[in-house]
């Protein structure tokens, strides 16, 4: 039985073939005609990736790096963390980066999955060309610019296999990290701009409990390794001792000492053990206008909350034209969710989390756990019926449909 990272789902494809070349890839599309879907590095907590026939995975198709006119076209199933010591050793960078290296550049950006930061797009708004198979084995390319690219960038796995991307580059920098505590929720719900604007990317680590709102771990983009950085972040102060994630071993470097930006951007180390394991992961993402009364709803059911999480983050991300990005026409907060392996308690608190932030039009994390179906998510997401028309018709014959995007409307039952 094949399961996520996390050992907490598992797939239900009778076939799962792994797949070392792109060759590799249209010979599995081709060798019957059945359901078959892409798998990347099983960082999704749901049956998004799954299907009734056959799984590609694609975790082997990794590597063969080539750079053109300040781009980078990556194989899929390269993890973040591989490209970025790539780009690195070239004095190059990518734009941001997810709190995990580990995750794969082609199951990232199907998913519209983020880093952190007012002025930084998902990991998708560096893609300016995808390379991908259709139901038949064709290989096509879109680009940035062409009529169907804003639909397909977030496509879900829905309309082929992605085999390779473009991702535009930028020159390297460096990062440093820093942790801010005792800033009290007043403060923080009274100016959320300065606490999510303190830095090039910022999380607010927090369980929901007390005054405090939590950690407020900044990640700051130096020019000199000696710039200075604030004492204080509203009532908070600089904590250098402090561990927003616990003991946790593998994170990366904090208490201030600059490094590149591959070693900062990422909560966690590519040579280490991501986030807790084991565990279930829920995200919901909400204009930030309405930021400041959706964290009161949260506040409200703390209540509910607290016995099963491990900790939530608190994240943004700026807006995009990607259909079904998150972020699609609106700059948003994420409320993401780490939770205790608890499918029972998880799914009893996660319709009362919906029911509260369902007046702000939250859209969820295509790759983590939520209740949300069809009907609710094209009242959240204005673009799905229109992204699901452009995947029906790259893949007229649903061998890209699965029960998970039937359910959640990006494609049409069959």
């Amino acid at each position: 039985m094949s399961r996520n990272w996390a050992g907490t789902h598992s797939y239900g494809a009778p076939t799962i073939e792994p797949a070392w070349s792109e060759s590799d890839v249209l010979r599995i599309i081709a060798a019957d005609s059945g359901p078959v879907h892409a798998l990347g590095t099983r960082h999704s907590f749901t049956d998004l990736p799954d299907t009734a026939g056959t799984l590609i995975d694609l975790a082997g198709l990794d590597g063969g790096f080539a750079l053109r006119d300040g781009e980078v076209r990556v194989t899929a199933g390269t993890r973040y963390g591989v490209l970025a010591e790539w780009l690195e050793e070239r004095e190059l960078a990518l734009h941001n980066l997810g709190s995990l290296p580990q995750i794969s550049v082609g199951g990232a950006t199907a998913t519209g999955t983020h880093g952190s930061g007012d002025a930084n797009g998902a990991l998708t708004t560096a893609v300016r060309g995808i390379r991908f198979a259709d139901a038949d084995g064709r290989v096509h390319e879109v680009r940035r610019g062409d009529p169907d690219f804003d639909a397909l960038a977030v496509g879900l796995g829905a309309y082929g296999v992605v085999l390779s991307l473009d991702l535009e580059t930028r020159p390297t920098f460096r990062v440093r990290q820093d942790v801010y505590a005792g800033v009290s929720w007043d403060a923080a719900l009274g100016a959320l701009d300065d606490v999510t604007g303190a830095g090039y990317s910022v999380s607010v680590f927090t369980r929901w409990e007390g005054e405090s709102i939590g950690w407020v771990w900044v990640k700051t983009r130096v020019d000199s390794d000696d710039d200075p950085v604030p004492q204080s972040l509203l009532d908070g102060t600089l904590d250098v001792d402090a561990e927003p994630l616990g003991d946790l071993a593998d994170v990366t470097e904090l208490r201030g000492v600059p490094g590149p930006w591959m070693l900062r951007l990422p909560h966690f180390r590519l040579d280490g053990t991501p986030s807790f394991g084991d565990e279930i992961q829920s995200e919901y993402f909400v204009a930030r206008k309405d930021a400041p009364a959706a964290l009161q709803a949260m506040r409200d059911l703390a209540g509910d909350i607290r016995p099963l999480l491990f900790v939530s983050e608190l994240r943004t991300v700026a807006a995009d034209r990607l259909w079904l990005s998150p972020a699609y026409d609106r700059d948003v907060l994420a409320i993401h969710f780490t939770w205790r392996n608890d499918p029972v308690g998880v799914g009893g608190v996660l319709p009362r989390i919906e029911r509260a932030l369902a007046p702000f039009a939250a859209r969820p994390h295509w790759g983590k756990r939520h209740g949300l179906e069809r009907a609710e998510i094209e009242r959240v997401h204005p673009r799905l019926a229109e992204a699901r028309a452009v995947f029906e018709r790259w893949d007229p014959r649903g061998r890209f449909a699965n029960a998970h995007l039937v359910r959640v409307g990006a494609r049409e039952p069959r």
